[in-house]
């Protein structure tokens, strides 16, 4: 760990035992929920229940959530020093993210509007919601309301905050057994409580229904087509027996 001189007790518990804790739980979960809870390994989808909201929030959601998680990548696991290296400027990096970051919040904020208001005011959808689910989307929109307020409030209508050279540099150490505990603990506190509940998240979603998100149909690629073939209805000759008649016990038909 980068130097400990400085760093209180609390710090190191929250900043470095908290995030593998929560890492050991994510791996950890999915393995146990995998070996012995395969029936339950799925989204419980409700478009039974209710499919006019659903068709419009699920896609936007879902694909807003796949540019947020694009730009995390980008600004948390890649290096400043790599995309300074291709030739992208730090400040066209920053208003780039910012405008991105921007739409995927809309978009985040539009899908996930359809789908809590079917959640929580289409009764036949909210009747099948679980404590776990409760937990799963507080927690979802705690991240996503600190994530919109970091991208639009701080970096495109703010002052700007360089997470890349504190919350990155902590975030990335975890997983070479070298996190930067004061990168992190000097960073802002809207920063700090998102990270945290990006934590609690992992711990939670092995448990939920969020499992669903590692199930790609792959197969759905070569599998055989699924041939219906038409049938003109008729009536069995006796209902019940297929044309057999009742015989005595141990009469061949």
């Amino acid at each position: 760990m980068s130097g400990t001189q400085g760093i209180t007790g609390f710090q190191l518990l929250w900043w470095v035992i908290l995030p593998y804790l929560a890492l050991t739980t994510f791996v950890i979960g999915h393995v146990w929920r995998y070996r012995y809870d395969q029936f339950g390994w799925t989204s419980r989808s409700t478009e039974l229940q209710e499919k006019k909201l659903l068709k419009w929030g699920s896609p936007i959601f879902h694909y807003a959530t796949f540019g947020a998680i694009a730009g995390h990548v980008i600004g948390i696991l890649i290096p400043e020093s790599w995309t300074h290296a291709v030739g992208i400027p730090e400040n066209y990096y920053h208003w780039f993210s910012a405008a991105a970051g921007t739409a995927a919040a809309v978009g985040i904020v539009v899908g996930i509007g359809f789908l809590a208001y079917r959640r929580l005011f289409v009764p036949r959808v909210r009747a099948t919601t679980s404590a776990v689910d409760w937990l799963t989307l507080i927690l979802l929109a705690i991240v996503i309301a600190l994530g919109i307020a970091e991208t639009v409030g701080v970096n495109l209508l703010g002052s700007a905050y360089d997470y890349r050279q504190s919350v990155a540099l902590w975030f990335r150490g975890l997983f070479v057994a070298n996190p930067d505990v004061r990168a992190i603990a000097n960073a802002p506190l809207l920063y700090q409580v998102h990270a945290t509940a990006a934590w609690a998240i992992l711990i939670v979603w092995p448990f939920s229904r969020l499992v669903h998100a590692w199930s790609y149909p792959v197969w759905y690629l070569w599998r055989p087509f699924v041939v219906y073939r038409s049938r003109v209805a008729a009536h069995p000759n006796e209902p019940g027996t297929s044309g057999r008649r009742w015989r005595s016990i141990g009469t061949r038909y």
